[in-house]
């Protein structure tokens, strides 16, 4: 069996009040997307700064291809943290070219240029560009050293549609090439796409992981019911399927029977415009595991 680039085992993080990663393991295969979700507080971002050595972990050990992470762990991995400040007085080129000369191992200048779309705005200062612009240039930065394992935190949180697919465009081209992805993504659309495998924390732990194919077979069978909301919670409460109000006001019914549970629609008078029935996904699974209670 092949060695994964990535172990992560029984890891531990204490802080003066809180436990707020508790004993989890995990290990990523090479030439894959991982995707580590969750809701806010859950310990991903915690998890993520330890494995990448922000920050000292409390106990369990940290294995980078078979080894405890050292000097190779250092060269040859890529970070894009959630957030990070710019250097304000260079442009775009002058920051891509500082960033690639950290580093004695070099991504070539053109192709990183090319993969992240910085051609437009390379002569423009770091302070007169849009955050999608900088999120692509923050990617560009965390690929200067043509690492062989990158870390995403939220990378496209604020992006619009077409600069979200694109990031999804870069993520699939370094899975082709040989890399590693390690992503928390609060967008489960995103998740779903991209990732080969993905863990779900909650609370410190991790409380499901695999494919996520397999995942939503064992959790989450049969279809999702999306109704406008319109109506109150008190109308929903004697229908026969699960349902519960997601944060934009939309309800979601989750049925093993959708043909049966829209004649339960019909019967009760419900308002049917705009309704939408498609298959359980990433986000049924998700909420059905975490709750849909509102974490901030």
């Amino acid at each position: 069996m092949e060695t994964p680039i990535l172990e992560i085992r029984n890891l531990v993080k204490h802080y003066a009040d809180v436990t707020a990663v508790k004993g989890i393991s995990f290990a990523i295969r090479r030439g894959t997307c991982f995707g580590l979700l969750g809701p806010n507080g859950a310990g991903k971002t915690t998890t993520i700064e330890v494995t990448e050595g922000i920050l000292p972990e409390t106990s369990g050990e940290i294995l980078y291809k078979g080894a405890p992470r050292g000097e190779s762990f250092t060269r040859e991995v890529g970070i894009q943290l959630q957030n990070t400040e710019l250097p304000l007085f260079l442009t775009v080129e002058e920051t891509l070219e500082t960033f690639r000369h950290l580093y004695t191992k070099r991504a070539g200048r053109e192709a990183l240029i090319a993969a992240c779309r910085l051609e437009e705005i390379l002569k423009r200062d770091n302070r007169k560009i849009s955050g999608g612009q900088k999120q692509r240039l923050l990617l560009a930065m965390a690929l200067a050293s043509d690492p062989d394992l990158i870390f995403l935190d939220e990378p496209t949180t604020g992006l619009d549609p077409q600069a979200r697919r694109h990031l999804w465009e870069i993520v699939e081209k370094l899975k082709e090439d040989g890399k590693t992805v390690v992503l928390t993504t609060h967008y489960m659309e995103e998740a779903q796409n991209l990732c080969d495998e993905i863990a779900i924390m909650d609370h410190g732990r991790i409380i499901a992981m695999g494919k996520t194919e397999a995942l939503l077979a064992a959790h989450c069978k049969g279809s999702s019911i999306m109704l406008p909301g319109t109506a109150p919670d008190d109308a929903f409460t004697a229908l026969s399927s699960a349902w519960f109000r997601l944060p934009d006001g939309r309800i979601s019914i989750q049925t093993e029977d959708p043909d049966a549970s829209l004649r339960e629609l019909v019967a009760k008078g419900f308002d049917l415009t705009g309704i939408v029935v498609t298959p359980q996904t990433l986000e049924d699974l998700f909420l059905e595991l975490t709750g849909n209670a509102l974490r901030t």
